[in-house]
């Protein structure tokens, strides 16, 4: 199983749905988006992409999930398919980078 990491940030969901898409433009695909509105100030919003490594010769993908369901927003960054063997999942980092692009861009908003 992939390593999942986890924020709790001080924007609500849209905005950071919106600062992950501006930061990751030139980087990466970007292959599904959604923004769900539930109603009382509550969201949940997903980003998909897809990134090459040429460091390790392969494709990743990142899920990234927001929401602000019980109140703090939290993001959850889930690396998958970057190993490029078919018997061994050795990520060799790629997985992690491309979570950390995605942190370094929510850093000034990340609560202690």
């Amino acid at each position: 199983m992939n390593e999942v990491f986890r924020l709790d940030i001080s924007l609500q969901p849209d905005a950071a749905i919106t600062l992950v898409k501006e930061g990751l433009t030139e980087q990466s695909e970007l292959l599904h988006q959604e923004l769900h509105n539930l109603g009382d100030g509550r969201m949940i919003g997903t980003l998909v992409y897809e990134r090459y490594f040429f460091r390790t010769g392969n494709q990743a993908a990142l899920v990234v999930i927001v929401d602000n369901l019980c109140g703090v927003s939290k993001v959850r960054l889930i690396p998958a398919g970057s190993s490029n063997s078919m018997l061994f999942k050795i990520d060799r980092g790629a997985g992690k980078s491309f979570a950390s692009s995605v942190e370094k861009i929510l850093s000034p908003y990340i609560l202690k």
